[in-house]
């Protein structure tokens, strides 16, 4: 049996129906990690789905309990084979945000799956269900090709709590650290670059959100006894934003913007162009940090966001100058980021230009940015494998531009980290109508069966390059 017959088989469980009854059944369960009525819905996925399907693959599992109190378990299972040379860590989780049943188009629901076309609709199917699904049933293929070995030991993180910020998810793999051990991450989530585009992405960008406040005075005053007497505070925190980024989204604070964008980075994105696809938003060129294509800004760069504003009360305006003002604010930044000062380097500055009157206030933790080097073996042994399996040149994104807590993998357990995402930027991801493309979904099947194939014959060359020391030059 050779590496065409798995992925020839890969692509024969996307046609008999397999995986789409598989994924179906996975939809059913209601796991919304937001709602606390969900935990044993939560529970019964772990234990009563995955794991008598991981066991009858080989896999030995584990339920670890939360260090967090409260939070969800997490599932390790295991495929130890002797003498393996090296281990791949692989990881998804089961959770899923809020179903919003009231909002889905007529005809549709998010615990029942419904193809329509390429489209297959269901809450998770998207995120993260339908990505780790079709990479257990692309596993599931080359086990059966190559007669239940692999040629490495393979490790898999589940958990059920990657919608409401993976509490506990850095404190149990600082717990396990020895039994997560392993040469590569290798995972699915996120978008492609486009639906027809296979696509690699080594890290994400980070974020950090923050509350501006200024409070004034303990009520508003009537604006025609008091105006031109009071300072308003929504025009003092517009000027206080204003300093920050400029009418272009331009960042005004140099302590928030990363190093440099370093030239393997820059050269990795010249293929790459953000949006274009129908449903996506018409991209504003000259948005943003000036000399840097749209692509760049937005996977290569940091950006200040303001999510919200609120003086006064929108809903119902009055004749008063309000007594205070807030806005909720984001910095999503990349590599070579000073992230740890963001929040002394605001104060600096709106201290510097005046407006010692603004509070400014971290809000939930610092997800941290992180990047593979693209120059990393790993990484060209991806690309590889997936140009082989598909015809097409991959796209490498250094990050996505979004956020993952890759931060865990890459960071606390020290692992080179490969994402090969599975949806697309239309998914309508934590929206109402959330789906997969059927059409993405089974040539995802085939690409990961040739990555765990070619895993089992060039992995172990490529872990002993990446632990060679470096030679001096």
């Amino acid at each position: 049996m050779t590496r065409a017959d798995a992925l020839q088989r890969a692509t024969d469980y996307f046609d008999s129906g397999e995986l789409r009854q598989t994924l179906a059944h996975r939809v059913a369960f209601a796991t919304e990690s937001q709602e606390p009525t969900q935990a044993p819905v939560m529970s019964a996925y772990l234990n009563e789905h995955m794991v008598p399907l991981l066991e009858s693959l080989g896999f030995v599992c584990q339920i670890w309990p939360n260090p967090v109190a409260g939070g969800p378990q997490f599932l390790f299972a295991e495929r130890a084979e002797p003498d393996a040379p090296f281990a791949v860590l692989s990881y998804g989780h089961g959770d899923v945000v809020r179903g919003y049943a009231a909002q889905w188009r007529a005809g549709l629901e998010p615990w029942v799956m419904v193809v329509d076309g390429d489209r297959w609709y269901g809450r998770g199917t998207a995120d993260n269900k339908g990505q780790h699904s079709i990479n257990l049933g692309a596993l599931q293929q080359v086990l059966a090709v190559r007669n239940g070995q692999l040629g490495y030991t393979f490790k898999l993180l589940l958990e059920m709590g990657e919608e409401v910020g993976s509490p506990g998810l850095r404190e149990v793999c600082e717990q396990h650290r020895d039994v997560l051990q392993a040469d590569l991450f290798l995972a699915s989530d996120g978008p492609r670059v486009a639906a027809k585009r296979p696509t690699l992405f080594l890290g994400s960008r980070g974020g950090v959100n923050f509350d501006l406040r200024i409070k004034l005075r303990p009520a508003g005053h009537h604006s025609g006894n008091w105006g031109g007497l009071l300072r308003n505070p929504g025009v003092r925190l517009a000027h206080a934003i204003a300093s920050l980024v400029d009418a272009n989204g331009r960042i005004l604070v140099p302590g928030l913007l990363p190093a440099s964008l370093p030239d393997n980075v820059r050269q990795a994105l010249q293929t790459i162009t953000v949006g274009g696809g129908a449903d996506d938003p018409e991209v504003d060129a000259d948005w943003g940090e000036p000399g840097l294509s749209p692509t760049e800004r937005v996977i290569g760069w940091n950006c200040l966001e303001v999510l919200a504003f609120k003086t006064g009360n929108p809903e119902a305006p009055v004749n008063a100058i309000p007594g205070h003002a807030s806005a909720h604010c984001q910095v999503r930044y990349v590599v070579g980021s000073d992230s740890e000062n963001f929040m002394q380097h605001l104060r600096t500055h709106l201290d510097t230009h005046g407006f010692t009157d603004v509070q400014v206030e971290q809000f939930g933790p610092l997800m941290e940015a992180t990047r593979l080097d693209p120059d990393n073996p790993w990484v060209q042994w991806a690309l590889a494998s997936m140009q082989r399996s598909t015809g097409k040149p991959p796209a490498l994104l250094p990050n996505l531009g979004g956020t993952l807590p890759n931060d865990v993998f890459a960071k606390v357990l020290g692992q080179p980290t490969l994402w090969v995402p599975h949806s697309y930027p239309a998914c309508a991801q934590h929206a109402p109508n959330e789906h997969l493309l059927g059409s993405v979904a089974r040539e995802a099947l085939p690409l990961m069966a040739g990555l765990f194939w070619d895993l089992g014959e060039q992995g172990a060359q490529v872990a002993a390059a990446c632990r060679a020391p470096a030679v001096p030059v």
